[in-house]
C-alpha cells in the first residue's frame, strides 16, 4: 500500500492537499471555530434558507411524523408522502409535466446521463462542465465530444462533423460553478433544433438564483419548452439536500425505470425532503429573496472591479472568482483572510486548470451589505499586499 503515501506526498508538494475543517454554523452567513466567529463567503446557501425558521420547523415536524430515516429505496418502501408533494411542486416550478428526486445532484447527473445515452450515441459536453456531468458521460459509454467553453461556433462545427448512429445529447451547466458565468442556452437550443439533439441543462447553481423568480437558466432565456432535461439540486439555494430532474412525464418514468443511482439507493430522510419542500415554497412566496441575492452579488462585483481586482465579471450569479494563478498563493491568501475573520475557498487544480487557481467568493441573500463592503476592502488589501511582497 505504499502508493497511498506516495500519492499524498505528491499532492502536498504541489500545494494541492485537501482536508476537512469542522465549522459550527451559527447563521446563514457566519460560522464558528474554536470560539471565534467568521464571515462566510464560501457557501452555496444562496438564499440563506438553511436557517429559515419555516424551513427548520418543517424538518422537525417531518421527523415527528415519519421518523428519522426513509427505511428503503424509492421503489420499495422509501417513498414517503413528502416525496410526491415535492416532485409535483418541482415540476410546477420548472414548468414541466413531472419531476423526480435523487439523493444528490451528483447522483442525478450520473444516473440521468448514463440512462439517456449509450454506446451508439454522442454526447456534446462543455469543457467546463461539473465533474458529475463528466463522470455521467464516462459511465454512459457514449462517444463524448468536448467543445470549448460556451463556444457556439465550435459546437456547431462539431455537431455538423460528428457522425452518429443513435441519439445526440448536448449537456451543459446552466451557471458554471467556478466562474459564475451563464451558458448561452438560447443558442444551444437553436443548434439542437437544427441538428436534432436533446438538450440537458444542470441548474445546480441556477435554481433559485437566476431567471424570473429564480426558476433557472431555461426561464432566464425563455426556452423552457425547448429544453428536454432540466436538472437541479436542493442543496444550494433550496437549503436542503438532494438533486432532481424535471421534464416530460415520459422522461421521468423512463428515468425511474433505468437510472441506476435512483433505483439502487436508499431514499433521502423525511426531514431532508420536508426542508427542501418548505424552502421551495418560501422561494415561490418571496421572490424578493432572488432580487436581494442578485443585488448583493452585483455590489461585490462592482466593488472588486472598482479596485481593479482580476475578477470574472460576466453574468449575474453570486459566484465571484478572484484569479490569483498559483495554487500556493491561493492557499496562503485564504489563510491570511481567515486570520482577519473571513472564510473564502481556495480553488486549485484539478478543479480548475493549472495557472488559474482562485479565491472563490460566494454571496447570499442573507449577507449584510455593509459587512460585504467591509469584507471586499479586506480582500482587496490582502491581495494587493501579497502582490507587493512577491514583487
Amino acid at each position: 500500500m505504499q502508493f497511498l503515501g506516495d500519492y499524498l506526498e505528491k499532492v502536498k508538494a504541489k500545494k494541492l492537499y485537501r482536508q476537512t475543517i469542522v465549522y459550527n454554523p451559527v447563521s446563514a452567513t457566519h460560522v464558528q471555530e474554536n470560539g471565534q466567529v467568521y464571515l462566510l463567503l464560501a457557501s452555496n446557501n444562496y438564499l440563506g434558507l438553511t436557517h429559515d425558521p419555516v424551513v427548520q420547523q418543517a424538518a422537525i415536524e417531518a421527523v415527528r411524523l415519519y421518523g428519522t430515516g426513509s427505511g428503503g429505496a424509492r421503489l420499495t418502501t422509501g417513498t414517503h408522502p413528502l416525496f410526491d408533494e415535492l416532485e409535483q411542486e418541482l415540476a410546477n416550478f420548472k414548468d414541466t409535466q413531472a419531476a423526480i428526486v435523487f439523493n444528490t445532484g451528483y447522483m442525478a447527473n450520473v444516473g440521468v446521463i448514463s440512462a439517456l445515452a449509450g454506446a451508439e450515441d454522442v454526447i456534446f459536453s462543455d469543457e467546463l462542465n461539473h465533474a458529475s456531468i463528466i463522470d455521467g458521460c464516462r459511465l454512459s459509454r457514449a462517444r463524448v465530444v468536448v467543445y470549448r467553453h460556451s463556444d457556439m461556433e465550435q459546437l456547431q462545427e462539431l455537431l455538423k462533423a460528428t457522425s452518429c448512429r443513435g441519439k445526440r445529447l448536448i449537456v451543459t451547466d446552466g451557471v458554471f460553478s467556478m466562474d459564475g458565468d451563464i451558458a448561452p442556452l438560447d443558442k444551444i437550443v437553436a443548434l439542437a433544433e437544427q441538428y436534432e439533439a436533446i438538450v440537458m441543462v444542470d441548474d445546480a447553481h441556477a435554481t433559485g438564483v437566476i431567471g424570473p423568480g429564480g426558476h433557472g437558466t431555461a426561464a432566464y432565456f425563455g426556452v423552457q419548452d425547448k429544453v428536454q432535461v432540466q436538472l437541479g439540486t436542493l442543496s444550494k439555494a433550496l437549503g436542503a439536500e438532494g438533486g432532481f430532474v424535471a421534464g416530460s412525464q415520459e422522461l421521468i418514468e423512463y428515468i425511474r425505470n433505468k437510472a441506476r443511482s435512483f433505483i439502487f439507493s436508499t431514499a433521502l430522510a423525511p426531514a431532508t425532503i420536508a426542508a427542501g419542500l418548505a424552502a421551495l415554497r418560501q422561494l415561490r412566496a418571496q421572490p424578493a429573496l432572488v432580487t436581494r441575492l442578485q443585488e448583493n452579488a452585483q455590489l461585490v462585483r462592482q466593488l472588486l472591479e472598482y479596485a481593479q481586482m482580476p475578477v470574472v465579471l460576466d453574468g449575474v450569479a453570486p459566484i465571484i472568482p478572484v484569479i490569483v494563478g498559483d495554487a500556493d498563493k491561493a492557499v496562503k491568501l485564504t489563510a491570511e483572510l481567515k486570520q482577519q475573520g473571513i472564510i473564502i475557498s481556495a480553488i486549485r487544480p484539478p478543479t480548475v486548470p493549472v495557472g488559474t487557481s482562485r479565491l472563490r467568493l460566494t454571496v447570499t441573500a442573507s449577507h449584510d451589505r455593509k459587512e460585504l463592503a467591509a469584507a471586499v476592502n479586506t480582500i482587496v488589501a490582502t491581495v494587493k499586499q501579497s502582490e507587493m511582497i512577491v514583487r
